[in-house]
């Protein structure tokens, strides 16, 4: 696939050119091309890795899917929003291979323990937006509290 497109680039290179438009429009996209050419045959270099956005996509109609069944609700639970890094990624693999124990024990705990923070930075934020949507006032009688205690001189 990489040969043909190249053959492809070549032959828009030396092709006779009619407009001043086709010239700016074929530099362009000989522009784009090289500036995504390193990772532009990942899916062909990795057997698992889908080919289109379509594949991609179906991954994540997949995961959304069984979310819903599982949970009972109509729209993505919000563990999904606030996860969905880690369960999408883990959804998607074990399909793929079926993890043992010993698999599933982090390799590096230090980046582990990075994801970990990550994720209850964003619970954390999360459950402020509800507890905000929930009592609104109370928030922001705290926040304003919180806001004239920081301007008064000591």
């Amino acid at each position: 696939m990489r040969q043909t497109y190249e053959d492809l680039l070549i032959e828009m290179g030396q092709a006779p050119l009619s407009s001043e438009t086709l010239t700016a429009m074929l530099s362009t996209f000989r522009k784009v091309t090289s500036s995504y050419w390193p990772g532009l045959f990942h899916c062909y270099d990795m057997t698992d890795l889908p080919r289109t956005n379509n594949e991609l996509e179906q991954y994540f109609g997949s995961v959304r899917y069984h979310e819903r069944r599982t949970t009972g609700r109509k729209q993505a639970s919000p563990t999904l929003v606030v996860r969905g890094a880690v369960r999408v990624v883990a959804s998607v693999a074990s399909r793929l291979h079926p993890f043992s124990g010993p698999e599933l024990c982090p390799a590096d705990l230090s980046q582990w323990r990075a994801l970990q923070r990550e994720l209850n930075h964003r619970h954390e934020a999360r459950s402020l937006q509800h507890r905000f949507r929930k009592v609104p006032f109370r928030r922001l009688a705290a926040l304003e509290e919180k806001l004239s205690i920081k301007r008064l001189p000591p």
